[in-house]
């Protein structure tokens, strides 16, 4: 199963969990089954039209998904997907 990783400050959207694992073939699907399991989640993530926020950062292992398929991402069993929200400062 693909691994995803929480980041820290999105796990009081998950009962305080570091991770989830998802069967599912895509990033899309793995992360639309992460916001299902945990549907507070949901709006920090995804935009009104299902797809992710412009400022979440979703990594396959090392790779940025934006210069691999996309959402649309292959995942397999031993697949690491890393979430990173930008963070805002001043």
């Amino acid at each position: 199963m693909a691994k995803i990783i929480i980041p820290t400050p999105l796990r009081k959207f998950t009962a305080n969990q570091a991770s989830f694992e998802s069967p599912k073939a895509s990033v899309a699907e793995a992360i639309g089954e992460l916001t299902a399991a945990y549907p507070d989640l949901r709006r920090h993530l995804l935009g009104d039209d299902g797809k992710l926020r412009p400022f979440i950062k979703v990594y396959v292992g090392e790779e940025d998904i934006k210069v691999l398929e996309g959402e649309q991402t292959p995942v397999g069993e031993q697949t690491l997907i890393s979430i990173i929200p930008a963070i805002a400062g001043g």
